[in-house]
């Protein structure tokens, strides 16, 4: 009991996984006792299963297991979270097999029968070293730094795991992904989440500026120094004077200014263009592409050296479509905030024009989530944003092709409708116009949600 007076870590969540139930239990019962929550797994596959879902702060798990074995999980974890530790118990403790697992990245090795004062040190000293990076949704530690990023994702709640951990260091940061996937959003949570939050953060984009000024935008210029320099100009490195710049498409940088924003990062100093004198710089960088950096180096368009200095450590933010439980999310979130810019009372999306939503491509990610659903408010008429607004706001959309599937859905509850409408809401001669029996064509209006009666005209006798 003193380690659950002692300890600041207890509280969180531990998986435990174990193919010996005995074990299992004896390692659930002691990390009870010592005040965390347990998570329990008897397999390799059932806990990466539990992974996803629990988002545990670490991983104990028995290192000899049938089918897949205690490193071979610790591989699959660390491929998807590199700062999830993981301890290993064995009953088969060597030498040998410790040394492999500590130069892989296992965080500690214990023998079965684990003592259980050296398990919980073990435990409180992993929890102490990645203490913040791992926090449950439901905890009450300070979230506002990354309040502008929507998601119920596992990949991108690990994403945002690991950048709370490398925020709290100085190292640079490459983010990897896609347009529109929302780097620079992940950029300023970083910067928010770290010792700079209070100084500026200045975003540029590398490629949407000419070469020629560039350099002046980045580094600064003196009067004179070219045609239209009237004035002195700092430039982004002293602007952000002990925050953090933002680097977005850095692959689109020019090769000669690709040495210079070597040096400056290497010396720590820059010199405005037209100045002979240089100026001591504090800046974090934080650069992004969505270009494949290794095959710019390849094809000699990127430098190597810049590449090891902008890439201290790196993340993959993932594609709209590589997380598609976040599109509801995603959609109401920007629904809400698009009805108030327009001044329109909407309350939502309906079941079928969510999973239009859900099921598309979205070659654009999340911007062209955005604009889509920017659009469907700015054309609705209704309370609730109808399945066909949204299908014509996907077809008029650049990729924004739907599945075959849910397009001959859609043709098929569109043709229902007309048939419908033409025989005054009369099933008989509807299902015959069809050439459907009218057993078979009832299923197909209970599959649609289409009720005849809405469709009669009250002053027709029609039949249905």
């Amino acid at each position: 009991m003193s380690v659950m007076a002692l300890s600041p870590v207890t509280g969180r969540k531990i998986l435990a996984v174990d193919d010996d139930p005995d074990i299992l239990k004896l390692l659930e019962m002691r990390l009870v006792a010592a005040g965390y929550q347990v998570v329990t797994a008897a397999n390799g596959e059932e806990a990466l299963a539990h992974i996803g879902v629990s988002r545990p702060a670490l991983v104990i798990s028995d290192l000899r297991m049938p089918r897949m074995d205690g490193l071979a999980l610790f591989d699959a974890i660390h491929q998807a979270d590199p700062a999830l530790p993981v301890i290993l118990l064995t009953a088969h403790g060597s030498i040998p097999e410790a040394v492999d697992a500590t130069r892989r990245g296992v965080f500690g090795f214990l023998t079965k029968p684990f003592d259980s004062k050296s398990l919980l040190q073990q435990v409180e000293a992993a929890l102490r070293l990645t203490a913040g990076a791992h926090v449950a949704a439901d905890s009450t530690e300070d979230q506002s730094w990354r309040e502008a990023i929507i998601t119920r994702s596992p990949h991108m709640e690990n994403l945002l795991s690991q950048a709370k951990l490398m925020a709290m260091s100085d190292a640079s940061v490459f983010i990897q992904g896609d347009s529109g996937t929302g780097k620079e959003l992940l950029a300023r949570a970083i910067h928010k989440a770290s010792p700079r939050s209070r100084r500026p953060f200045v975003a540029i984009n590398c490629g949407a500026i000419p070469e020629a000024l560039l350099e002046s935008e980045l580094f600064g210029h003196t009067k004179g120094a070219f045609t239209g320099a009237v004035r002195d100009n700092k430039g982004l490195f002293q602007s952000a004077e002990g925050g953090t710049i933002f680097l977005d498409e850095i692959g689109d940088m020019p090769m000669p200014l690709q040495v210079k924003l070597l040096r400056a990062l290497q010396e720590r100093v820059i010199r405005p263009v037209g100045s002979n004198t240089s100026i001591a710089v504090d800046v974090r960088i934080i650069s992004a592409t969505h270009k494949n950096l290794a095959e710019e180096m390849k094809a000699g368009r990127f430098r190597e050296d810049l590449y090891y200095r902008i890439n201290v450590v790196s993340l993959d933010i993932p594609s709209l479509a590589g997380r598609r439980e976040d599109i509801p999310l995603l959609a109401n979130n920007f629904l809400n905030a698009l009805s108030t810019k327009y001044g329109k009372n909407l309350n939502g999306f309906s079941p079928d024009a969510m999973e239009l939503l859900i099921a598309a491509p979205w070659p654009g990610n999340v911007r062209q989530l955005q604009n889509i659903v920017e659009q469907t408010v700015v054309l609705s008429t209704t309370p609730l944003v109808s399945t066909s607004l949204v299908q014509k706001a996907l077809q008029d959309d650049i990729g924004g092709i739907v599945p075959f599937e849910i397009a001959r859905k859609n043709f098929e509850r569109d043709y229902l409708i007309k048939l419908l409408k033409a025989t005054n809401g009369g099933v008989t001669q509807a299902a015959r116009l069809a050439q459907r029996n009218r057993t078979e064509f009832y299923k197909l209006l209970q599959r649609h949600q289409l009720t005849p009666a809405l469709f009669k005209d009250d002053t027709s006798g029609q039949a249905a």
